[in-house]
């Protein structure tokens, strides 16, 4: 999407690694793998990505 703000996971490596970047819009949270930003991404309900966040934070 273009103009889309896309943010890098913290957690990813800085070497070529693991690289996912979040973006948030209107009506959904988008996924995407950084090294291929043109390639498929996944999209999440606003509810359903808290409740993943929830869960990979162990709350």
């Amino acid at each position: 999407m273009p103009g889309t703000a896309w943010i890098k996971s913290s957690y990813s490596t800085g070497n070529g690694g693991e690289c996912v970047e979040v973006a948030a819009i209107a009506e959904a949270v988008l996924v995407r793998d950084s090294k291929r930003p043109a390639a498929a991404r996944l999209s999440f309900g606003s509810q359903a990505w808290a409740g993943f966040v929830r869960m990979a934070a162990g709350r």
